[in-house]
């Protein structure tokens, strides 16, 4: 019985820490998209209201009828995955004017009559 009790107490210990072994753990590079879709759904929806809070989006949503007052809680009343949507295209927009190869050749036709009239 002692033999027997002998080793049944180290194997039972064994058991016992390798059943309370931690997990192994990874370490994988993670892409920026990834991180960035992460965002908290409070981050986005501050994203949207400060966009709209900038006074070129005041002026036309002015231009376009509707009061800032109501436009804040409209967005205030979206869901998430609209806002996500929202502060995706934000995003996405471009921070200047974009102007086109025709535009630019404009631009510079008129810089040469204006100096050839100097």
């Amino acid at each position: 019985m002692k033999k027997t009790s002998a080793r049944v107490v180290p194997t039972a210990l064994l058991a016992l820490a390798l059943g309370f072994q931690a997990p192994a753990l990874r370490a994988e590079m993670v892409a920026t998209p990834d991180v960035a879709s992460q965002q908290s759904p409070d981050a986005e929806r501050a994203k949207v209201l400060q966009f709209m809070e900038q006074a070129s989006v005041k002026e036309r949503l002015q231009a376009m009828g509707v009061d800032g007052v109501a436009a804040t809680d409209r967005v205030a009343a979206l869901d998430q995955e609209e806002i996500h949507a929202l502060a995706q295209r934000i995003d996405s927009m471009p921070a200047g004017g974009n102007l086109t190869t025709t535009e630019w050749i404009l631009i510079v036709l008129v810089a040469i009559l204006v100096a050839i009239a100097l």
